[in-house]
């Protein structure tokens, strides 16, 4: 009976779920366009029938600018200026993770609805974003104070999507995506930063507080320009590069005050934003122009990657942990009081929130201007440390609050000055 009830419960959250981006679609109503350049397709207004989605519609717009076929989504760039034969603008974004510092936003010039049933739904959508990350952050400690087996809970946690978008695409709510072999090996590599990206983030839950893995994951906006201006020789300007200062500084004044700090919670809280921002990078760099497959809008391809994830990390898993460890901690968590029970729903309850809140982010950020994600996104860091400092009681000294204000505050000035200013990519001559 509780199977069947937990069945029933997960196919009214995706049509909940999927209810809340349908009213969008309409042949009346002009959709948002992602912030890739502005040219004058992105206020067009696109038919859908019933079965489409936002994110589908937004996709086809795209496709029909950038010049795209249906089986390749391509970042797009601006054309160098007439005569500048040494540096050219470099405007591409990663559709692929709404909580991205480098996530395609919308231009503020393509809002044309801003009405009071989209500002009610959009608000609806962030407190539904930010209860779900609430409530993954908490679960997800609950569920490593009780089995501190991080490699097996973040495995755990990627296998959940699975049954989630399965359900999606038997139901016919959502397409289903078509992929070939060289498509998955093309993908290959985004799955890695992925699960990597989720795993180093999962240890460092484990071995320290919440709070202080958000802050180290802000520090992603460094590292992202740290990579793209060694890799790519694309160059931010000085504002912008200015912005990083608090970051770096704020990090570094929370981590000499932080009172749990531990080397393992610093060093793969610090590989998951390293991890994040390189999977951005390789999102609009590196896949630029590649083949990779069929209905594959940014929420398909978050399914694909989380998915093709847990199957790279599931060998991984069992080789650090193994049965034995795991076999171990089970019988410890056992010793120590919980059930059964409540340990298969600490790990089912972690793992369907951590994709959920993934699903609801793609509906919430897409529909918002730059500045408007960068500040939501810091609201959300905000509201999760101050929700688990009060759940878990993790003691702040001041200088630590200040540290942590100092990075949050910097990342939002990044995304923003970001949004503002050309990125330069120097040509090769």
């Amino acid at each position: 009976m509780r199977i069947v009830t937990a069945i029933v419960g997960l196919f009214a959250t995706v049509r909940v779920v999927h209810g809340l981006v349908q009213p969008y679609v309409s042949t009346n109503k002009p959709l948002l366009s992602m912030r890739v350049n502005r040219p004058a397709w992105s206020n067009k207004i696109v038919p859908s029938s019933s079965s489409s989605s936002l994110f589908e519609s937004t996709i086809a717009i795209y496709k029909e600018a950038t010049g795209t076929t249906s089986t390749a989504l391509n970042s797009a760039t601006s054309p160098p200026a007439e005569g500048d034969d040494k540096e050219e603008i470099d405007e591409s974004c990663d559709p692929f993770d709404p909580e991205s510092s480098e996530y395609c936003t919308t231009d503020p010039t393509d809002i044309t609805n801003d009405g009071l049933k989209r500002k009610i739904r959009l608000t609806g959508l962030f407190a539904l974003w930010y209860i779900l990350n609430i409530g993954y952050n908490i679960g997800n400690k609950s569920v490593l104070n009780a089995l501190p087996i991080p490699w097996t809970a973040a495995t755990i946690e990627l296998f959940f999507g699975f049954p989630y978008v399965l359900l999606l695409w038997s139901t016919g709510l959502r397409k289903t995506p078509k992929l070939s072999l060289d498509n998955v090996k093309t993908l290959s590599s985004s799955a890695f930063f992925l699960a990597a990206t989720h795993v180093a983030g999962v240890i460092s839950f484990g071995a320290g507080a919440i709070s202080f893995t958000h802050i180290l994951k802000a520090t992603e906006p460094v590292w992202a320009a740290l990579i793209s201006a060694v890799a790519f020789k694309d160059f931010l300007p000085l504002p912008v590069y200015a912005t990083l200062i608090p970051i770096m500084g704020g990090v570094g004044l929370a981590s000499m005050k932080e009172l749990s700090f531990t080397w393992l919670a610093f060093i793969s809280g610090t590989i998951s934003a390293v991890t994040s921002a390189s999977k951005a990078i390789l999102s609009k760099k590196v896949l630029d122009g590649k083949p990779l497959g069929e209905n594959l809008t940014p929420a398909n391809m978050f399914a694909v990657l989380t998915i093709m994830g847990f199957l790279l990390v599931a060998p991984a898993a069992l080789i650090v942990e193994g049965p034995a460890v795991v076999q171990t901690a089970w019988a410890t968590a056992l010793a120590n009081g919980y059930t059964k029970a409540e340990l298969l729903r600490l790990l089912s309850l972690s793992g369907f929130l951590y994709y959920l809140y993934n699903e609801v982010a793609f509906l919430a950020l897409s529909e918002v201007a730059p500045v408007t994600h960068a500040v939501t996104n810091t609201v959300k860091r905000v509201v999760i440390i101050l929700a688990s400092v009060l759940v878990f009681r993790n003691p702040v000294t001041g200088m630590g609050m200040v540290g942590s204000g100092m990075a949050i505050f910097g990342a939002t000035l990044y995304s923003i000055a970001k949004s503002k200013f050309k990125v330069k990519k120097i040509k090769e001559v």
